[in-house]
């Protein structure tokens, strides 16, 4: 017997553009090509760091297996469950953050209220459309109402520090990365239906972005950008891999209401806010005495590292996108 979600799901399968399929099965056939390439390194001879070097990639590529499945699955089902997908990426990655952010007895309710109401509710905005509610709810609501109450538990010591990182920590973790899946609220002229490519776009650039920068970095890296705040991150990384980011992006234009020069352009904001989110949590991790924000996936670290890229270039290309073609 068929429920209304499984019939809704059913139907958005019969809807999937042809795009998005043979996007996904590139992915599939260069996840295998690497896949293929990491088992021939890892069985050639070498010291032990160039096999240290060597495991550390077939972890990523491992993890990237994980991810694209648990992306294909969302996509292929529909909007409900990409953003409930989002919405547990969000709650992992805010655990994971106010894990190394020191609390005290008083911030327990605000806390609670934010995992168990404040970022459901933001989700929920998304899914019934409610665009104005959804873009101001937590920098406005809930930046204004959490802190009210953990002052009413009279817990004063260290309260500017303790309430000025939760919220930091709402605020990317929920808000910024809850823009990622508001690109299916979007309505763009000739598009119908198309939100998901948008969403697959911005993931794609992003990761792109975070593997082109590794690679270039790998090969050519001398220059560090920031050697305290993230000492594999060079100058040759970010421009070698960036542009090839870009690159790619561009190419991807006929998936979008883009031109190729506008879909550079907005593919090169995107890497540019991609690679500051990075190296911004990098620097919050680091002066918290971490080196990842957890141990989630393996290769990758927890949920806010894989996420933290998404959470700066999202709200940005949402409201690219929104303003200019929506």
């Amino acid at each position: 017997m068929n429920s209304p979600l499984i019939a809704g799901m059913l139907d958005h399968l019969h809807n999937i553009p042809r795009e998005f399929l043979w996007l996904f099965g590139g992915l599939v056939g260069l996840l295998s090509l690497a896949s293929l390439t990491g088992a021939v390194l890892t069985r050639r001879p070498g010291d032990e760091k160039k096999a240290a070097s060597r495991r550390n990639l077939v972890e990523r590529i491992n993890a990237w297996w994980v991810m694209v499945g648990i992306l294909a699955v969302a996509f292929l089902t529909g909007p409900t469950v990409t953003i409930v997908l989002f919405a547990l990426a969000s709650f992992f990655a805010l655990r994971e953050f106010i894990t190394l952010t020191p609390s005290r007895p008083g911030d327990h309710l605000p806390l609670s209220l934010s995992f168990f109401m404040v970022l459901p509710l933001q989700y929920v905005l998304i899914g019934i459309e409610r665009y104005g509610v959804f873009v101001v709810f937590i920098p406005v609501w809930a930046f204004l109402l959490l802190p009210s109450i953990a002052a009413l538990r009279s817990d004063i010591d260290d309260f500017l520090s303790r309430s000025a990182k939760q919220q930091w920590g709402l605020m990317v973790t929920v808000y910024c990365l809850s823009h990622a899946p508001a690109l299916l609220m979007l309505e763009i002229p000739g598009q119908a239906g198309r939100g998901a490519l948008l969403l697959f776009y911005l993931l794609l650039v992003v990761q792109m972005s975070d593997v082109m920068q590794y690679v270039f970095g790998k090969l050519f890296g001398k220059t560090k950008v920031a050697p305290v705040v993230s000492p594999s991150k060079t100058v040759e990384g970010l421009v070698g891999g960036g542009l090839a980011a870009t690159a790619i992006g561009g190419a991807m234009w006929w998936i979008t209401p883009f031109t190729p020069l506008q879909s550079a352009a907005i593919s090169a904001a995107i890497v540019i806010m991609g690679f500051l989110g990075g190296l911004t949590l990098s620097a919050v991790k680091r002066s918290l005495g971490a080196k990842d924000w957890g141990v989630m996936i393996e290769g990758h670290g927890g949920m806010l590292d894989r996420t933290d890229s998404i959470c700066f270039a999202a709200p940005v290309f949402f409201h690219i996108v929104r303003f200019f073609y929506a």
